[in-house]
């Protein structure tokens, strides 16, 4: 399974074997990623943030961003008349 990440600091902390001040809330999580990414069940590939489809879930983006994401998706006009 590939779980796309845009950033490359959430990236590194999972193959970084050394614990951080600022990862510590994140540390049973950061294990049990790290685990599966060892036994190879989970990939962790860079994508560019322009490309990151989820973010039309999780954020406020601007109508062409949330458009092209959409035409990506292919998700077509969910206001057309059916």
């Amino acid at each position: 399974m590939e779980l796309h990440c845009d950033k490359k600091s959430a990236i590194d902390v999972v193959h970084t074997p050394i614990q951080h001040d600022r990862t510590k809330h994140v540390e049973v999580d950061r294990h049990f990623v790290k685990e599966k990414i060892e036994k190879k069940i989970i990939r962790l590939p860079f994508i560019k943030s322009e490309d990151q489809l989820a973010d039309i879930l999780t954020k406020a983006v601007c109508g062409k961003v949330f458009y092209d994401s959409l035409t990506k998706l292919g998700i077509g006009d969910i206001y057309a008349a059916t």
